[in-house]
C-alpha cells in the first residue's frame, strides 16, 4: 500500500513548527538576559562544545574553564542574593553545568556549585545508577563542615537519592545520622528482603536505640519477633563469645596478671602486696573490665573445682562499705550482656542485710541488661520497688542501674517513678543527683519538656550550701543530656538557666551549651570555648566543663580533633589550675580507644605533675585513650607509675584503675562511641562517657570518695571492636578479609583502594582503632555497605569456583 503523502508533509511541517518556537523562543530568551548572563551562557556553550572535541588537550582546558565559570557564578549568585536581584536566569545556567558535571564524573564539583547557590535539592535530577554513589559519599562526608541547617539538610537528601536508587542500608545510616526514626520506619517498609532487614536490625543494635517493629514494617509475626529480638541485641553476648573462643582468650584473669609486678624491682613489689580496702577496691574495678563479658573470673565468680578461699562471698567482704557496692555490682560487669546467668547469679545477694551489698547487686541487675532489651523488663521488675526505699545507697543503686538498663528508651513509666523523686524533700542530694543523671541517660536527646522542667525545678530547690557540693554538678549534666547533639532545641532552657543561682549559673550554661553542640564539629562554638577558657577566674568550676566540651564538639570529624589536641596544649601552657585538671580528660575523649602517639607522650608527661589532681586526672586518661586496646607501651608507662606512686594511694589506686582500662576485655572491647566508618556517634555510649569524665572533674569528691562506682557508667560505651560475619540463617561463617588501615577515598577519582597495609585474616577479626575491613572473596556478598560488628553474608550468584 503507497505511504499517504499527506501524513508525511504534515509531520515534517509539525518537526519545522517546533523548530522555529523554540529559536523564538531561544531569542526571546536572550534578549531578556544582562549582558553579563549573555556572556556566562556563551562561554558555557564554548566549553560544551570543547568538551567534546576529540583533541583531548582542548577537553582538559574546557574542564577547567567550565570550574572556573561555575566559580564565577557563584561568585554573581552571593552578590545578587545581597542587592536582592532576580536570580532565575543564573539557576539556568547552574542545571546545565551541574548536568554537565554529572555526566563527566565530576560530582564533587556539581554538589560545591548547588551548595553555593543554596538549591542542593536539584541534584536529585540528575543521579543516575552510574554517580550515585559518589554523590551521596561526598554529600553525607560533607555534612560535618557545613553549618546548620545545611547540616542536617545534605543527608535527607542522600537518604532520598539512597532511596530512589534502593540502597536501603546506607539510606539507613543517613536516617540515623539525622536522628530520625520516622525514616528508619520508611527503609523497613520500603525494603521487601528479609535478610536486609535482618541486617538493618543488627545496624540498629549497634547504634544503641529503642525501636519497636509494628506489623507494617514486618507482616509474618514469626520473623517480626526474630528481628526484633536482634534489634534487642540478645546474640550480643553469644557473638562475642564466639569471638574470645576464637581468639583462645577465655581463660579468666586475675589482678595480678594485669598489675605484672614481678617485672617491678624492689619496694614498688613488696608496695602492691599490701591488703588494704583501696587496694581491694582497685583490684575489684580491674577485675571487672578485664574480664567483663566472659561469665568468669577469679574473684567473684564461683566454679566448681576453685577452693572456696577464692569465693566471690570472701572477696566481697575484703570491701569496706561502699567498696562493697562496686564489688557487688562488679559481678553485673563480668556477666555483661549475659541477662539469665547474670541475674541468678547476682539474686543471692538480694537477700543479704548490707545495705551497701544490695545497692550494687540492684546496680549490677542495670549493668547486666545494659544495651540489651527484653521484653520481660527483668531490670524494672527487678529495681522498680527499691527506688522509694529510706536507705540511700540501696536507692542510688537502683536508680543509677535503672539509668544504665534503660538508656536511650525514653520510658514513659520510668520517667512517672523517678520524677517524683526529684521532688522529694526527704531525699539526699547524692539521690537527686543520681536520678538527674538517670533521667538524663533515659532520655538522652530527646528534648523531652516534663523531664526538662522537673530537672530545672529541682535545681532552683537547691540551698546555697547544697549547691557548692560537688555532686551538685550533676544536676545540669543530667538536664543536658536531654538535649545532646541538638544544636539549637537546648536556646529555651539555656536561657531559663541564666535565672539560676549565681553558684551555678555559669556551670549549668556551659554544661548545656556543650552537650547540645556535642559531636556536631561546630567551629564556632569551640571558638566561643576557647574564648571562655581564656578568662583568668580564680576559683571557677564552670572551665572544667568548657575544656570538656572543646573535645565533645572537636571530635565529630579528624581535622578538627587534630586542631583541637593542639589548643589544648595551649591551654595547659597559659590556663589557670582549674583547666590544667580538665584538659586530660579532654585529650581522653579525643582519642578514645585510640592510643595517638603525641597525646601518649602528653599525658605521660602530666602524669608526674606537680599537681596531683592533674596528675590522677592524666593517669586515668592514659587508660581511656588505650582502653580496650592491650597497648603495650601505655601499660608499660602505668607499671613504671605505679613504681612510682607506690606510697600514694590516691594515685597508684587511679593507676590501677588505669590498668583496667587498657586491658579491658582482654582487648576484645572499644569505648569509642563512633561506629560504622566514624560516621555514626552512639547517643547512649557518649552519654556514658560524658557522665564518668564530669565526675572525674572531682575526683577527690566522686571517684576517690564513696561514689566510685560512677566508673560503671563506662559500659554504655562499651562495645565489642569486632567483626563477625554470620550467614542468612544468622549461623557463624567464617571467611576471609582484609584488614587495613582506611584510606579516605572522598571526591577520589576512578576505583581508589579503600584500605592500606592490609593482612588477610578469617573471621572473627578484631578492628583497631581506624581499621577497615574489606571481603577477600567474590563467593559471597555482605549485606551492609560497612564490615564492622555483625554482617550478614548471602551467597553471590554470579560466583564461579576456579
Amino acid at each position: 500500500m503507497a505511504p499517504d503523502p499527506n501524513r508525511s508533509g504534515t509531520g515534517a511541517s509539525s518537526t519545522g513548527t517546533a523548530k522555529i518556537n523554540s529559536i523564538t523562543k531561544n531569542k526571546v530568551e536572550i534578549e531578556d538576559m544582562s549582558d553579563e548572563d549573555l556572556a556566562l551562557k556563551q562561554k558555557l556553550e564554548l566549553y560544551v562544545e570543547r568538551v567534546q572535541d576529540s583533541d583531548p588537550e582542548l577537553q582538559k582546558d574546557a574542564l577547567e574553564e567550565m570550574r572556573n565559570l561555575a566559580g564565577e557564578i557563584a561568585q554573581e549568585y552571593v552578590q545578587r542574593q545581597s542587592e536582592e536581584a532576580p536570580v532565575d536566569d543564573l539557576i539556568k545556567l547552574v542545571r546545565q553545568i551541574v548536568a554537565f558535571h554529572m555526566k563527566h564524573h565530576s560530582q564533587p564539583e556539581a554538589v560545591d556549585l548547588l551548595m553555593e547557590v543554596e538549591d542542593v535539592d536539584m541534584l536529585i535530577e540528575h543521579v543516575d545508577k552510574t554517580n550515585f554513589k559518589r554523590a551521596c559519599l561526598y554529600l553525607t562526608s560533607s555534612a560535618r563542615y557545613l553549618p546548620e541547617p545545611d547540616d542536617m539538610k545534605v543527608p535527607d537528601l542522600a537518604y532520598s537519592i539512597y532511596l530512589k536508587f534502593e540502597e536501603y542500608p546506607n539510606a539507613l545510616q543517613s536516617a540515623l545520622f539525622m536522628d530520625k526514626l520516622q525514616y528508619v520506619r520508611k527503609v523497613f517498609t520500603s525494603c521487601n528482603d528479609l535478610h536486609q532487614k535482618k541486617q538493618f536490625c543488627y545496624i540498629l543494635a549497634r547504634h544503641g536505640i529503642a525501636f519497636k517493629l509494628d506489623e507494617e514494617m514486618a507482616a509474618n509475626e514469626d520473623d517480626r519477633e526474630m528481628l526484633q529480638d536482634i534489634i534487642n541485641n540478645s546474640k550480643l553476648s553469644e557473638g562475642y563469645l564466639a569471638l574470645a573462643r576464637d581468639i583462645e582468650v577465655m581463660e579468666a584473669k586475675s589482678p595480678e596478671d594485669i598489675y605484672k609486678t614481678h617485672l617491678l624491682d624492689g619496694h614498688a613489689s613488696t608496695g602492691a602486696n599490701v591488703d588494704s580496702a583501696r587496694q581491694n577496691l582497685a583490684a575489684t574495678f580491674v577485675n571487672a573490665f578485664v574480664n567483663a563479658g566472659f561469665g568468669q573470673d577469679k574473684l567473684m565468680t564461683l566454679t566448681s573445682d576453685a577452693p572456696s578461699s577464692g569465693s566471690s562471698g570472701n572477696w566481697l567482704f575484703k570491701n569496706k562499705e561502699h567498696g562493697k557496692t562496686s564489688a557487688a555490682a562488679s559481678l553485673g560487669m563480668i556477666l555483661l550482656w549475659d541477662v539469665d546467668s547474670g541475674l541468678a547469679q547476682l539474686d543471692k545477694y538480694f537477700h543479704s542485710n548490707d545495705n551497701h551489698v544490695i545497692a550494687g547487686a540492684l546496680l549490677g541487675v542495670g549493668i547486666v541488661n545494659c544495651s540489651i532489651k527484653n521484653d520481660c523488663d527483668p531490670a524494672m521488675a527487678l529495681l522498680g520497688d527499691y527506688t522509694d526505699k529510706e536507705d540511700s545507697s540501696v536507692r542510688i543503686g537502683a536508680i543509677m542501674g535503672l539509668g544504665i538498663a534503660y538508656a536511650g528508651s525514653q520510658n514513659e513509666q520510668l520517667r512517672c517513678k523517678l520524677v517524683p523523686i526529684l521532688n522529694d524533700a526527704k531525699a539526699s542530694l547524692d539521690v537527686i543527683a543520681f536520678t538527674a543523671i538517670s533521667l538524663g541517660l533515659i532520655y538522652v536527646g530527646s528534648c523531652n519538656e516534663e523531664v526538662a522542667q522537673a530537672l530545672i525545678f529541682a535545681l532552683m530547690d537547691r540551698s546555697e550550701s547544697e549547691l557548692e557540693e560537688p555532686l551538685a554538678r550533676l544536676l545540669p549534666l543530667g538536664l543536658g543530656l536531654l538535649y545532646l547533639g541538638k544544636q539549637e532545641s537546648v536556646e529555651a532552657t539555656a536561657e531559663v538557666s541564666k535565672t539560676f543561682n549565681e553558684k551555678i549559673r555559669k556551670y549549668c550554661d556551659m554544661t548545656l551549651q556543650t552537650c547540645a553542640y556535642a559531636g556536631t564539629g561546630n567551629v564556632l562554638k569551640v571558638q566561643n570555648l576557647l574564648g571562655q577558657c581564656s578568662q583568668l577566674e580564680k576559683g571557677e568550676t564552670h572551665q572544667g566543663p568548657a575544656v570538656l566540651g572543646i573535645a565533645m564538639i572537636a571530635m565529630a570529624e579528624e581535622l578538627g580533633l587534630e586542631m583541637a589536641i593542639r589548643s589544648l596544649e595551649h591551654l595547659l601552657q597559659y590556663g589557670e589550675q582549674n583547666i590544667r585538671r580538665a584538659v586530660p580528660l579532654a585529650l581522653a575523649l579525643l582519642c578514645i580507644s585510640n592510643p595517638k602517639v603525641n597525646v601518649m607522650d602528653l599525658l605521660s608527661r602530666l602524669s608526674h605533675d606537680t599537681d596531683s589532681e592533674v596528675a590522677m586526672a592524666a593517669v586515668i586518661s592514659l587508660g581511656l585513650i588505650g582502653a580496650g586496646t592491650n597497648n603495650a607501651r601505655i601499660a608499660g608507662m602505668l607499671r613504671n607509675l605505679s613504681s612510682y606512686y607506690y606510697k600514694e594511694t590516691s594515685l597508684l589506686f587511679c593507676v590501677r584503675i588505669a590498668q583496667g582500662f587498657v586491658h579491658m576485655g582482654k582487648g576484645l572491647l572499644t569505648l569509642n562511641p563512633y561506629h560504622s566508618d566514624r560516621f555514626l556517634l552512639s547517643p547512649t555510649a557518649l552519654a556514658g562517657l560524658i557522665t564518668m569524665l564530669h565526675a572525674c572533674l572531682d575526683m577527690k569528691t566522686i571517684l576517690l570518695g564513696k561514689y566510685h562506682y560512677v566508673l560503671y557508667f563506662l559500659v554504655l560505651a562499651m562495645q565489642p571492636r569486632m567483626l563477625l560475619t554470620v550467614d542468612e540463617n544468622l549461623k557463624p561463617l567464617s571467611v576471609p578479609v582484609r584488614v587495613g588501615q582506611a584510606v579516605d577515598v572522598v571526591g577520589q577519582a576512578g576505583r581508589p583502594k579503600t584500605i592500606t597495609g592490609f593482612q588477610t585474616h578469617s573471621t572473627p577479626v578484631i578492628l583497631a582503632a581506624g581499621d577497615r575491613a574489606e571481603l577477600a572473596t567474590e563467593k559471597y556478598i555482605p549485606l551492609s555497605p560497612i564490615l564492622e560488628g555483625f554482617v550478614i553474608l548471602k551467597d553471590n550468584p554470579d560466583y564461579m569456583e576456579e
